[in-house]
């Protein structure tokens, strides 16, 4: 026969692996981790600084523009007037950096050689990065970008962010802090400091 000691220990045993002590609680992915196949049956969309949910990220996400990608969304639109315009409505949206300051602010040298690919990984890398976190890629021009966004702020009634443009290969070593703010038109424009 069982004790009522016994038994009692033999109770608090059974329900204690019945029933855990804390229930599992599920959520999102951390921030730091990519959401993987989470965001495709949840969040189909990647929400960007100005609010508007862009349908891809271009590998913005994980810390890598894919120029190869943007640049077939671009096709053959020349001076980058394409922006946030390109294919609405078929999910081929991108964010670019537009402005006639850009070759100022980078350099004539950078400006010149620095196509709308690359002006596209600047633009949706504004829109999509979180302060403080890198993307990189290495331009058709030989030359190695890495866009890091600093702070968010409003200018004039315009969304702006500071960022820290490093630039480097063809005998060009550059460490820039920048500044772009959205325009009405959707896209970012440059800004001389």
């Amino acid at each position: 026969m069982i004790s009522i000691s016994s038994r009692t220990t033999l109770i608090a045993i059974a329900a204690a692996l019945f029933f855990p002590a804390a229930p599992v609680a599920y959520a999102d992915p951390p921030s730091h981790a990519p959401a993987h196949g989470w965001r495709k049956k949840h969040d189909p969309y990647y929400t960007g600084y100005s609010g508007k949910q862009w349908d891809r990220d271009y590998g913005i996400m994980d810390g890598n523009c894919n120029r190869e990608a943007i640049g077939t969304v671009l096709g053959g639109a020349v001076g980058g007037v394409v922006g946030s315009t390109v294919g609405k409505g078929d999910g081929k949206t991108v964010a670019i950096i537009l402005g006639t300051v850009l070759g100022a602010v980078v350099g004539n040298r950078i400006g010149k050689s620095m196509d709308d690919s690359d002006r596209a990984c600047i633009g949706h890398a504004l829109e999509l990065t979180p302060n403080n976190r890198s993307v990189r890629w290495q331009g058709g021009n030989g030359l190695g970008y890495q866009l890091t966004p600093l702070r968010d702020y409003d200018l004039d009634g315009r969304k702006c962010r500071d960022y820290r443009l490093r630039i480097n290969g063809n005998n060009i070593d550059e460490d820039r802090r920048e500044r772009a703010c959205l325009e009405n038109d959707g896209n970012w424009h440059a800004l001389e400091h």
